[in-house]
C-alpha cells in the first residue's frame, strides 16, 4: 500500500517568518505485473495456476497433499470458475448463428435476415406435444427440442435466402421469378409503353390442362395434394397470402399468381398477367414399321412420343414462347423409337385453311407470345392434331 507524504516546515536564515515546506514523496509503487495466462478456460489450468502461485508465496512449504484446507479451497474456486468459463462461452455462442444452440437464439438470429421460422414451420394444431405451447414462439421452440434437425434444417435455409435475388426489377427477373413458381412452367416479360407510362406484360404458361390463367378452377377439379402443398409452402416461404383450397370454387392461376407478382414487382411498375398464345400444329405422318413389331405397340408409342406428357414432343413447357417448330425434330423424336424404320410427314402446318403447309420448307414460323401445341384431342381441333398412317409390321 502507498504511503501517504510527509511535509516539513523549515526556517532557514535569521527571518522567523520566512519558512518552506518540503514534502518527501515516497518511493512509486512497483508496476503490476500480468503473469495470468487470459486463455485459462477449464477446471486443470486454473487449479494449476492457483497450486503455482500458493506454492510462490510460500516457499518454505515444500509438500502440499489433496486432504490440506488450501488444496481443497483452491479445488472448489477451480471449479466454479470453470463453471462460469463454460457460461461465458456459451453466451457468446448464442450471439452467432453458426454456433447457437437455444432454439429462441435461433429463431431470433434467422428473422433479423428475414427468415421467419415460427411462421414457416409446418406447426400442427392437433399435436399433442405442443398443445402446452400457446404462441407460435413457443410450440417451434418445443418442435425443435423434440427434433433437432429441424433446427438445423432451417438454420441452413435462412442464410441462402438473402443470398438470393428475389425482387422483380428487369424484365429478366420477372421472366426467372415467375418460373421459380410451382404452377408456372415457363414465362416471358416484355415491356410496353402505353402513352403515359411503361407497362410490363407477363406471360406465362401455367400448369394445367388448356394452360389458361382463368380456367384452373374448371380444368383441375381435383388437383394433387402435393401441388397444394408445393404452393402453399412456396407462398409461406416468400410471405405470401395462400391460397384456399377448402372454398367451394378453386382459386384460378391468376389469382394464386397475383399477390406474388405484388409482393415482389418494382414500386409504381404495372404488371398485367397474360395468357401464351397456342398455336396449333397440324400433322399427316406416315410412319413405316419393322416387320417384327405390332402396329398397335408401334402407333402407342408415337402417341406417348408426340404426346403432352412427361416425355412428349409437345409436353406443356418443353418449348418456349416464339420457338420456331422443325420437321428435323419431330424426325428426330420418332425415329428413335424402337421399330420405325422411316417416318414421312406429308402434312405439317398451323391449324386453319388460312395457313400453307410447311412440309417442304420443312419450319413452322412462330413469333411473340406463340408456343407450338398439339393435344390431338378432336373435341378441340384448334389445339393441333395429326393423323398418324401405319405401313408395314404385324396387325395387332
Amino acid at each position: 500500500m502507498a504511503q501517504a507524504p510527509k511535509s516539513t516546515l523549515k526556517f532557514e536564515g535569521g527571518c522567523p517568518d520566512c519558512g518552506v515546506r518540503e514534502v518527501a514523496l515516497p518511493p512509486a509503487l512497483p508496476q503490476v505485473g500480468d503473469d495470468f495466462d487470459w486463455m485459462t478456460r477449464d477446471f486443470d489450468s486454473f487449479r494449476r495456476f492457483m497450486l503455482e502461485d500458493l506454492a510462490a508465496r510460500f516457499p518454505e512449504r515444500t509438500r502440499w497433499t489433496p486432504g490440506d484446507m488450501e488444496v481443497v479451497i483452491i479445488e472448489v474456486m477451480a471449479a466454479v470458475l470453470d463453471q462460469i468459463s463454460d457460461m461465458a462461452d456459451r453466451v457468446a455462442a448464442e450471439a452467432y448463428l453458426e454456433t447457437a444452440r437455444n432454439p429462441n437464439s435461433v429463431r431470433r438470429l434467422l428473422q433479423m435476415i428475414g427468415y421467419d421460422a415460427a411462421l414457416l414451420a409446418d406447426l400442427k394444431d392437433d399435436d399433442s406435444s405442443l398443445s402446452n405451447s400457446k404462441t407460435k414462439e413457443e410450440k417451434l421452440e418445443a418442435l425443435w427440442r423434440q427434433n433437432p434437425t429441424l433446427m438445423e434444417e432451417a438454420r441452413k435455409k435462412g442464410p441462402r435466402l438473402i443470398k438470393t435475388q428475389k425482387r422483380m426489377v428487369t424484365i429478366e427477373d420477372y421472366a426467372q421469378q415467375l418460373e421459380e413458381h410451382p404452377l408456372v412452367l415457363c414465362a416471358n416479360a416484355s415491356s410496353h409503353w402505353s402513352g403515359s407510362w411503361t407497362t410490363l406484360k407477363a406471360a406465362v404458361i401455367c400448369w394445367g390442362e388448356d394452360n389458361y390463367l382463368d380456367e384452373y378452377s374448371n380444368k383441375l377439379t381435383e388437383p394433387t395434394e402435393d401441388l397444394q402443398k408445393e404452393v402453399t409452402e412456396f407462398h409461406k416461404e416468400r410471405n405470401i397470402t395462400t391460397p384456399d383450397w377448402n372454398s367451394d370454387t378453386l382459386p384460378t392461376i391468376r389469382t394464386i399468381l397475383r399477390p406474388y407478382i405484388e409482393g415482389y414487382r418494382m414500386v409504381a411498375q404495372e404488371v398485367i398477367l397474360i395468357d401464351a398464345v397456342p398455336v396449333g400444329i397440324q400433322m399427316s405422318i406416315s410412319v413405316f414399321i419393322n416387320v417384327d413389331y405390332y402396329q398397335s405397340e408401334v402407333k402407342h408409342a408415337v402417341e406417348q412420343a408426340l404426346g403432352t406428357g412427361p416425355e412428349g414432343f409437345f409436353k406443356p413447357g418443353r418449348l418456349a414462347f416464339g420457338e420456331d417448330l422443325h420437321t428435323s425434330d419431330i424426325y428426330e423424336k420418332l425415329m428413335s423409337l424402337n421399330g420405325i424404320e422411316n417416318v414421312c410427314l406429308n402434312r405439317f402446318k398451323r391449324f386453319g385453311n388460312q395457313y400453307l403447309d410447311q412440309s417442304r420448307t420443312g419450319t413452322i414460323k412462330l413469333d411473340g407470345l406463340e408456343v407450338a401445341v398439339c393435344d390431338n384431342n378432336p373435341q378441340k381441333p384448334e389445339r393441333g392434331f395429326y393423323q398418324l398412317l401405319l405401313e408395314g409390321g404385324r396387325r395387332g
